[in-house]
């Protein structure tokens, strides 16, 4: 029987109980328990003083007699029968006739609370058909079963991340044919892990490989399982497995594990009990007496440090496929995908776009291309132009412009040479990524921004590109001292300190860039000991070892201040010439700044309005690169 038959069959049992229920109460009304009794007897009744009082409603008579019981008689149409009633002292009581029918007010009134019980029962009767959220239904699993006829995804709409899609193009395969690996003994693993950072598209390649093995896929996130209830995740993860057998093959995508599948038994107090019963419950499924076959798991995290271990075994989550941050030719290929929904202007080119978002993840690149799109549509145009996705870049890196911000010509001025300072630094530090951009239009909590741009993806930095960051970042500061005075430097390098100090620590006692320490790793200097109830610090260094680190890091600072007032010094005039500038046009790219240097005219006009970018200059902030990257893993782009 469908979903409508059985509910139709609901509607119609509990219109019939109504009707019964109705018929029952009016049979004990007290009008129901009155005596019928004859007109003739009334009267005798009446004359003989046996009746107490009476209640005429048109032709029917109810009333009470001396002795107790009710009755209830209907009266000819009799004139004396009022006086009758009054010569013997009877009570005397009149109401209009009914209609037959009761009001629907009294009819609410006295079915409300009957109502109101049926009500409650079929709201129960229906959580308990309804499945994983519903109240009868905690231990029911809350994956959903995404449809692919509509908005299917494939290995075209994924790009950037060839490598990842060769390993799961395995997976595909054996959905497709399975008899083909099954005829020489082989066994397709059964949990695929996706690891990267966040935005990468582990999601979506998940969909992808169910969207070109054309299987049922199933989607939850990790923190699906674990409720206040004990024991409800591992009855979801049965249940889970259960849907997944009966749609075999099929996928099971988990995103975010690691919020159900961290490490046992870590921390104070042991942990969660009802997490780590959720992880057993997985851990069984996935290999233990049972197998699942035809059930491939798929989960996705950004922290596989932190997962147990006997979820990564061979066995259970037995491959771990990679899905990084894309490189240039990755970033050209995403963009191209999320460019076919866009009218493109001529000169758009998604090389150069993606020359200049190094670092960018595939959600970064996507949301590029929307914001590109957005000032397209805010300026009235067509097509989305180069000279949009330009704008929406530096929107994206540093934030939007605030032109309506009150700056004086004295913070306007020092904005200048603090950015001045910061690019010619850049120009001319040796090893440094050559400079993109500088403007004194305030961005996001910054107002200038100073930016440079890696000429291709750096996996890695010299200890040479180190310190000439640490030059760079001190350009600023040593302009401000140099042209206004030291007593007048503002506190606009304060993050620039903040940052060259990380750069130095990391230097120091993570990079091995000091001879006097060795290479030796000190950044564990504390680790948190539980004795009982209580947490203690332990250092793995000592005093004097601590010490020795503060004086490198200082000394690696100094050496990059020194190092920015000599360029400084040396290279004054190209210091003025491009303050000026940036008084006059507000915004330089490389090609004007060479200009400014060579003393050419760039343009006709003061401010062109073109999007600023990179560093920065702020009270109590900083002009940093936009691309930061001294972590040696490559340049990330990170808020100024």
């Amino acid at each position: 029987m469908n979903i409508f038959g059985r509910n139709l069959a609901l509607w119609i049992i509990i219109i019939l109980l109504m009707v019964f229920l109705f018929n029952v109460f009016q049979s004990n009304s007290p009008q129901g328990n009155a005596q019928n009794m004859p007109y003739s007897e009334f009267v005798s009744q009446v004359d003989d003083g046996a009746v107490k009082d009476v209640t005429i409603k048109g032709p029917e008579i109810t009333g009470h007699l001396e002795s107790g019981p009710s009755f209830k008689t209907y009266s000819p149409n009799d004139p004396t029968l009022v006086q009758r009633l009054t010569k013997n002292g009877v009570t005397v009581q009149a109401a209009p006739p009914e209609d037959g029918m009761p009001t629907l007010f009294t009819l609410l009134l006295n079915w409300f609370p009957m109502l109101l019980l049926i009500g409650v029962w079929i709201f129960f009767m229906r959580q308990m058909q309804g499945g994983g959220g519903k109240a009868m239904g905690f231990g029911k699993s809350k994956a959903k079963l995404l449809n692919e006829k509509l908005g299917r995804v494939t290995f075209e709409d994924v790009a950037g991340i060839d490598e990842a899609k060769l390993e799961l193009q395995e997976v595909v395969e054996f959905l497709r044919d399975p008899q083909k690996f099954q005829r020489l003994g082989g066994k397709i693993p059964k949990g695929v892990l996706l690891v990267g950072p966040p935005g990468t598209g582990k999601t979506l390649t998940a969909r992808a490989v169910a969207g070109e093995a054309n299987v049922p896929f199933f989607t939850i996130s990790g923190s699906d399982f674990v409720e206040m209830f004990v024991g409800v995740g591992a009855s979801r993860v049965r249940d889970m497995f259960e849907q997944g057998k009966k749609n075999a093959p099929c996928i099971i995508f988990i995103d975010e594990i690691d919020a159900v599948g961290r490490h046992r038994g870590a921390g104070l107090g042991g942990g969660n009990d009802e997490r780590e019963q959720t992880l057993n419950q997985l851990l069984v499924e996935m290999d233990g007496f049972e197998a699942n076959e035809g059930v491939i798991l798929i989960a996705a995290t950004n922290r596989p440090d932190v997962l147990d271990p006997a979820l990564l075994r061979p066995g259970r989550f037995d491959r771990q496929v990679v899905v990084p941050n894309p490189d240039i030719l990755g970033r050209e290929k995403i963009l191209k995908v999320h460019m076919r929904k866009v009218p493109l202007a001529p000169d758009v080119d998604a090389r150069v776009v993606a020359r200049g978002t190094p670092g960018f993840s595939g959600a970064d690149l996507a949301n590029l291309v929307n914001e590109a799109a957005l000032m397209a549509a805010r300026r009235n145009r067509r097509v989305v132009t180069m000279q949009e996705f330009e704008d929406a870049k530096d929107k994206v890196m540093m934030g939007a412009e605030r032109r309506s911000m009150v700056m004086t010509e004295d913070e306007k001025k020092l904005t200048a040479y603090h950015e001045a300072g910061h690019a010619v630094v850049m120009l001319h530090a040796k090893g440094h990524e050559p400079l993109h951009k500088v403007t004194i239009i305030p961005r996001g909590r910054a107002l200038g921004v100073t930016m440079w741009l890696p000429e291709r993806d750096k996996l890695s930095q010299s200890e040479t590109e180190l310190k000439a960051q640490l030059q760079s970042m001190f350009g600023g500061r040593v302009a401000e001292e140099m042209i206004f005075g030291k007593e007048n430097v503002t506190t606009g390098a304060s993050n620039d300190i903040m940052q060259a100090t990380r750069i130095a620590r990391k230097m120091v006692t993570e990079f091995g860039f000091s001879d006097k320490l060795g290479r030796l790793r000190y950044s564990d200097n504390e680790e948190e000991v539980f004795l009982g109830h209580s947490v203690t610090q332990k250092k793995n260094i000592s005093d004097a070892t601590a010490k020795l680190i503060d004086e490198e890091i200082r000394r690696l600072v100094e050496e990059g201040e020194a190092g920015a007032r000599d360029i400084l010094e040396k290279f004054k005039n190209e210091l003025e010439a491009i303050a000026q500038g940036l008084l006059e046009y507000e915004t330089l790219d490389r090609d004007e700044v060479d200009a400014l240097i060579r003393g050419e005219k760039i343009r006709e006009g003061g401010d062109d309005g073109g999007a600023a970018s990179g560093g920065e200059h702020k009270k109590s902030k900083t002009s940093v690169p936009t691309s930061d990257g001294p972590v040696g893993v490559g340049p990330n782009p990170e808020p100024a």
